[in-house]
């Protein structure tokens, strides 16, 4: 690394200050550090359609704190190899932390902004070499050991760094790393316009198609093949009981009791069912094995158009900056858009930290009471599918819903949700990209009469009718976190239609409808109303 950047012309205390020890010319080797060697593009991720619930973490943090985040080497670290760039990020730091009048600290503040997403920029960049450092940097945000305290830094260097869980949550880097190497397709901002202008993208679609399509049929399989063991096994239960006679004194056996005959016309009901499942389960075969071929010959077609190359940097420098626009999204216009860590800024307390197993853990509390948030209907098949979850670097107040799904592949894909790691309520934060996830999903699946069907078209007639002013969506989403942490109690906090209309379209668990029913009133009277329901239309 260049000395310059470290060259004293720095006052003193900030020296101090930041812990860089100018009388150290030793300068890193960093020749072989960078390479531009690519890693082998990976078989894209798939989507396990069987599971029902998240597989819960085994551990929330480490027992001990990573000493890297304690480490003085950790500055010069994350700056080095990153030649004029980390120079001004240090110029500007050294400034911000060092301005007494506030004009001069606002405009230093805005230039460091600028410059520390520059850094980012640079070390992506060189992303098939990351170093600790410069990992945890693009992670956490975690720039200098000494802008935040000795209990944040325990906190974070507790934090579990590789993905034990199997979940699709992932950090930057981690998300980074997944897309430029194939094994999660881009986030592309104008995906219409790259496949009309690009043959790669063309096949690219079309091989996102094929594939959505292969684990549509792969999971109506096994739906298939699992309602078929299941009345195997009613059937197996059904033989014994008819194959149970009482046998008198002179050895002959009764004749079928009324138990045993009803079980007689149960297990044709059966045979029925398992007969007309086959040939179901066999159609859905064929159409499993002509998709599955289909998609060799469109993964073959893509790679002697070159489509099978490793890490695309034009593709991971488009998917940098679409993160960037998420983790502004998250920050919102009026929050704090410093890109690295400062200690006032955050809370030193692991538990309010956006961890994976944290976030993991607040998810699967709102789906306890929505159980209907990951499930999507495609072809009248009704599928469990989780999200991609970006965890971003940002203090931001919430999470949103970058896309709910893609769209060249409606059946079976993840969407692209973000949360911050440091907001400033982490349950808030989880319950706001699931209420955006939640009006994305029914947006999407109203399509142009999204105003007048569904969720999103009955919530927006109420808005309309109430005569509201703002953002609807920024309405519901704020109704759908009164929904799930006072309602789901039996605090009534929502209008009475929107509670309604939330009752409706994202009911509770039976369970819980059962026990607020007995709360008072209004929930009453909404449980009423699905027995009604039922009875009349079979909801």
């Amino acid at each position: 690394m260049d000395n310059e950047v470290f060259s004293g012309e720095i006052d003193p205390e900030i020296a101090e200050l930041m812990e860089i020890d100018n009388s150290d010319e030793m300068s890193p080797d960093f020749e072989d550090l960078f390479s531009d060697g690519a890693a082998k593009k990976l078989e894209a991720e798939k989507v396990d359609l069987t599971k029902e619930a998240f597989a819960l973490p085994s551990k929330i943090s480490e027992d001990r704190a990573n000493p890297i985040f304690s480490s003085k080497e950790y500055y010069k670290s994350v700056l080095a190899g990153e030649g004029e760039t980390s120079k001004r990020v240090h110029s500007l730091l050294s400034k911000f932390l060092n301005a007494t009048d506030p004009k001069d600290k606002s405009m230093y503040r805005a230039k460091l902004i600028a410059a520390t997403w520059n850094l980012s920029s640079s070390i992506v960049s060189k992303f098939s070499s990351l170093t600790q450092p410069k990992k945890f940097f693009l992670r956490y945000g975690f720039l200098l050991p000494t802008l935040v305290s000795r209990e944040q830094r325990e906190s974070i260097g507790k934090i579990v760094v590789e993905n034990n869980t199997g979940e699709p949550f992932y950090y930057f880097d981690e998300w980074l790393s997944k897309v430029a190497s194939g094994q999660i397709s881009s986030s592309s901002v104008d995906e219409v316009k790259q496949v009309r202008n690009n043959q790669g993208a063309k096949i690219q679609a079309q091989i996102d198609k094929a594939r959505g399509t292969t684990e549509f049929h792969l999971g109506e399989i096994k739906n298939k093949t699992r309602e078929i063991e299941n009345a195997e096994e009613e059937l197996k239960e059904k033989l014994k009981i008819i194959s149970a006679h009482q046998i008198f004194d002179d050895g002959l056996s009764s004749a079928y009791d009324a138990g045993q005959k009803s079980a007689l016309s149960d297990i044709m009901n059966v045979c029925r069912f398992l007969s007309n499942k086959d040939k179901e389960l066999a159609s859905s075969f064929v159409a499993y094995e002509n998709i599955k071929n289909q998609l060799s010959d469109l993964e073959e077609k893509a790679s002697q158009e070159g489509g099978g190359a490793s890490l695309n940097s034009k593709t991971l420098e488009n998917e940098f900056n679409t993160v960037r626009q998420m983790i502004k999204m998250v920050t919102g216009r009026q929050g704090n858009h410093i890109p690295f860590l400062m200690k006032q800024y955050f809370r030193s307390n692991l538990r309010d930290i956006g961890t994976r197993e944290n976030i993991i853990m607040e998810f699967a509390a709102v789906e306890a009471i929505d159980e209907g948030l990951f499930k999507r209907t495609f072809k009248r098949q009704t599928n469990r599918i989780v999200p991609y979850i970006i965890l971003v670097p940002g203090y931001g107040e919430k999470g949103i819903c970058w896309e709910p799904f893609e769209k060249f592949n409606r059946a079976t894909s993840r969407g692209r949700v973000a949360v911050p790691i440091f907001p400033k309520d982490l349950k808030i934060a989880v319950i706001s990209a699931a209420a955006d996830l939640r009006w994305q999903v029914a947006k999407e699946k109203a399509q142009h009469y999204w105003m007048e069907e569904g969720l999103t078209g009955r919530y927006y007639q109420w808005f309309s009718e109430k005569k509201m002013r703002g953002d609807v969506r920024e309405l519901f989403i704020q109704d759908y976190i009164l929904w799930i942490t006072k309602e789901s109690e039996g605090t009534q906090k929502l209008d009475k239609e929107v509670r309604g209309i939330f009752w409706r379209n994202i009911p509770f668990r039976q369970e819980l409808r059962d026990r607020l029913r007995k709360r008072g009133f209004v929930y009453n009277e909404l449980y009423k109303k699905d027995v009604n329901r039922s009875l009349s239309d079979g909801y």
